[in-house]
This record gives structure tokens, C-alpha cells and sequence, in this order.
């Protein structure tokens, strides 16, 4: 049985950031925050991370470029770089904004003002204690804010999205990297460059990782929603990337002869941060030496993983696990159990883990949806030996590139269940290779698996009886 009290942590997880969601709406935190010469920027083009490599230690993989606030600011649009007023270089007053829900809470509305997303501070330990948080009353002025900011004793973490200056030709990108390079304070040997987001994961750590997971998702979300669901006016940026509201409700828009945007009511916002609830499990049976996994259409060949799908109006997450299971493969079960979860940031997903209880002897069936060309019952021996084996859970680079082609052609959750964290290697396929594949432990869908087949997860004794449906 899987003991209750551990805490699954996995890839993209775990985030070491304060995210100080309480200081979004102060202008005059955001402000204070982003000129700390130990800020740091996390910037994409279209999706691609800046990465930054170093050609004289060629073992060494391109990893996530952090860069100073300096080295961005031409990229930032003028000051106050948050709170603008009607004009250029004006922060917004009081007395408008200081009003409940203000459509004016750390705004960024100027053209030349591209949205900027404030992910949180990696606070430093003070004696082994986290330091005091900091009060939103401590914000309320440009003096206090001075003041408190002294009081930070960590390093915050900003991230933006690029790519709209390069296609409107303000610069191109190459212009863009030799900008970093010329303003970087330590270019000796950096070479700079846009990486395929998923060709990172074999490098990041659990801190990048789970950096790079809220800010791939923020500018992603800030980059896609340009137009009001309500009206179809333009939108702008608030709460440091975390809020996009419909330009129509500035104070100073002129509005006549339009309806009223219906966001105008409560919090005037119809697009919060969005992230989509995946469920993947696997099916163990009754004796608890089998497992189902399947083989998408879209998996390279021999490669087999958990079961995904997305959760559906009306439904819990252990309904999804059935429905999705019954759908796919055929198969009902009962007795779903969560495992844990994984932020998956392309663009923004939750895989939330489960595992459940199938009879093995009944028969699978894969031509419901047809999203499965295979799906089959493994048992514990060869599970491991796949583990255990040096190419069990690698991706070579045809298999890599297949699997990005296919999630960038249709969101099929159950490629995604297989995608993340897989080693890319350019090798062609060897005698001694594995009689089948399986997911890395850096994607849930490898967890799942590799804790049934160690024995962390289980059903207990007596606990047989069918499904209920």
C-alpha cells in the first residue's frame, strides 16, 4: 500500500518560489522588485526558452538563460513599467486606482508595453527560519515601498514573451541574441540561443523545472489571449501578468456608441491563468501483478504508457478515470486512488495520477475511440526488466522529434503522457533493445508505473469487489 503521509513531488512541481500573490495588484511592489540589480528574467520567443551554452565544454548541455533586468531593459517599454496612466511615462493616480477591482491594479496598457509576468522571490533562509512575509499596507506609497523593499532578502524571478517584437521587425533574432550577448555582464564563451521548450527537460533540475513550468505557462497564457471573450476589444496586462482584462475599461477609454464589455461586472476578467485537469492512471488487477498500459497511435513504436485523458464538465476526477478507461481500452474499473500530481506547461496541464482496480481476464478493446492501436496487461517481471534495462525509458531522436511533431498537430493527452523528460539519444535501434518501452520517472506516467512495479503502491488485502457500474 502507498503510505499516505509521503509527499510526491514530481518534475515541474514543487515550486521554490513565494509567489507573493498578495503584492500582484501593488504597482509600487512590482515597480520596487523589478530594478533589484538581483532580479532575475526568464525570456521566450514564440514558446522557446533563452538557453545559454558554453561551445568550450561541449559535455555540458544548453541550459535556461537567467538574465539581469539591465540586460532586458530595452525590452521592458518605458517606465513606470507597471500602474500606467493614460500617458506614456505616467503612473496611474490614487485616487483611480484605489477603488475595488480598479481595472488600473499594476496595469501594463501601452502598446510599447508587452505583458510581464511576476513569478515570485526564492527567499533566502534568515537562521533557519523563512523571512517575514511582507504586508500588502507596507506597499500603499511609493516611500513605504522604498522602505520595505529593503526588507527582501531573497532573489525575484520575472519572465516575458519576445516573440512580438521580433515579428513586428523591431529587431530580429538574431539582432536579439547578440543583444544579450553585448549586454550580458559575463559573455566570455555564452552563446545564446531559443531552445525547443521540451528539448530542456533532460537538463533542468527540480528549481528550474518547476521556474520554468509557471513561466512557460503565464506568457504562454499572456501571449494567446490578445482579444475580450466579452466584446472582442483588445486586452492588456494586470497583476503582474496574472490578470488580462478588456481595454475598454480603462477610465479613459472612449466608449461611445459601444455597449458595455459584459467583463465589466465583478472582477471584470473572463480569463483567469488557465490550467486544464488531466487524468492518467494506470489499472492494476485483482491480484496485483498486472498492469494495462497502452500504445497511442502517435507513440513510437514499441513504447507503451499510462492511460490519459481530459477531466469533462459535470465529472470528479475518479468519474474521468473511469470514463477514460472504459473509452480507450475497454476496461472498467473501480476503486480509483490518487497517486499525485505533475504540472505538465505545454501550455498549461495538471496530469493528476490515479491508479484503480480492473479484472484482467475480461477482454480490452481499443476500437471504442480509436485512440489506442494496442493496449495489454504486463506483469510485474517484465515491467522491471524494462526498468532495469540501459535503453528502457530513452527516446532516440527520431522518436523525440515524432512525438513534438505530434503535440504540436493535435493536444492529445495521452502523447503528453509520454513526452515529458525523455532522453534523447540518435541512435538506431539495437539487437539487445528491450521487447518494449516505457516512460522516464521525470513524467508521472513513469511513476506510476515504476511505483506499482516496486511495490509502493497496492490495493490491500480483501479489497476485490467489482465495479459498481
Amino acid at each position: 500500500m502507498n503510505d499516505s503521509s509521503e509527499t510526491f513531488v514530481n518534475m515541474f512541481g514543487g515550486s521554490p518560489l513565494n509567489r507573493l500573490s498578495w503584492l500582484r495588484t501593488s504597482h509600487y511592489f512590482l515597480n520596487a522588485v523589478v530594478t533589484l540589480p538581483q532580479t532575475k528574467w526568464l525570456l521566450f520567443n514564440a514558446g522557446q526558452p533563452l538557453v545559454v551554452s558554453n561551445p568550450s565544454t561541449p559535455q555540458t548541455r544548453p541550459q535556461p538563460a537567467y538574465l539581469s533586468t539591465s540586460e532586458v531593459k530595452p525590452l521592458l517599454g518605458p517606465q513606470p513599467y507597471f500602474g500606467q496612466g493614460e500617458k506614456l511615462g505616467i503612473l496611474v493616480s490614487d485616487e483611480i486606482n484605489n477603488v475595488r477591482h480598479s481595472p488600473t491594479e499594476a496595469a501594463r496598457h501601452h502598446p510599447q508595453s508587452r505583458p510581464i509576468v511576476f513569478l515570485g522571490v526564492q527567499e533566502k533562509l534568515a537562521n533557519g527560519d523563512v523571512l517575514a512575509a511582507l504586508p500588502t499596507a507596507e506597499f500603499s506609497s511609493p516611500d513605504f515601498a522604498v522602505e520595505a523593499i529593503k526588507k527582501l532578502d531573497g532573489i525575484p524571478y520575472f519572465a516575458m514573451e519576445v516573440a512580438d517584437v521580433i515579428q513586428d521587425g523591431q529587431i530580429s533574432e538574431e539582432g536579439m541574441l547578440e543583444l544579450f550577448k553585448e549586454s550580458s555582464q559575463d559573455t566570455e564563451g555564452k552563446v545564446f540561443a531559443w531552445s525547443e521548450p521540451r528539448a530542456l527537460l533532460s537538463v533542468l533540475d527540480h528549481f528550474a523545472g518547476a521556474v520554468f513550468a509557471s513561466a512557460k505557462s503565464l506568457v504562454d497564457w499572456n501571449y494567446r489571449n490578445k482579444f475580450c471573450p466579452g466584446c472582442g476589444s483588445g486586452t492588456y496586462s494586470m497583476w503582474g501578468g496574472w490578470k488580462i482584462s478588456c481595454l475598454t475599461l480603462l477610465p479613459w477609454s472612449d466608449n461611445t456608441g459601444k455597449r458595455p464589455c459584459p467583463s465589466g461586472m465583478g472582477l471584470h476578467n473572463y480569463t483567469h491563468p488557465r490550467t486544464d485537469a488531466v487524468v492518467i492512471m494506470i489499472a492494476i488487477d485483482e491480484t496485483g501483478n498486472k498492469v494495462l498500459l497502452g500504445r497511442n497511435r502517435k507513440f513510437p513504436g514499441k513504447f507503451y504508457s499510462a492511460l490519459a485523458g481530459f477531466i469533462e464538465p459535470g465529472e470528479s476526477f475518479e468519474d474521468a478515470v473511469a470514463r477514460e478507461m472504459w473509452e480507450e481500452a475497454g476496461v472498467r474499473v473501480w476503486s480509483a486512488r490518487y497517486h499525485s500530481g505533475q504540472p505538465w506547461p505545454y501550455p498549461a496541464n495538471l496530469m493528476v495520477g490515479f491508479y484503480a482496480r480492473a479484472d484482467s481476464t475480461k477482454p480490452i478493446r481499443t476500437d471504442l475511440d480509436n485512440e489506442l492501436v494496442d493496449a495489454r496487461w504486463f506483469t510485474r517481471e517484465e515491467i522491471l526488466a524494462v526498468l532495469n534495462h540501459r535503453s528502457g525509458t530513452y527516446l532516440s531522436g527520431r522518436d523525440y522529434k515524432k512525438i513534438g511533431d505530434s503535440l504540436d498537430k493535435k493536444d492529445d493527452p495521452n502523447v503528453k503522457a509520454l513526452a515529458p523528460g525523455a532522453k534523447v539519444e540518435d541512435t538506431k535501434p539495437q539487437a539487445d533493445d528491450p521487447p518494449f518501452k516505457i516512460p522516464p520517472i521525470t513524467a508521472i506516467a513513469g511513476v506510476l508505473i515504476r511505483d506499482w512495479a516496486e511495490g509502493k503502491i497496492g490495493f490491500g488485502a480483501g479489497q476485490t469487489v467489482g465495479p459498481s457500474l
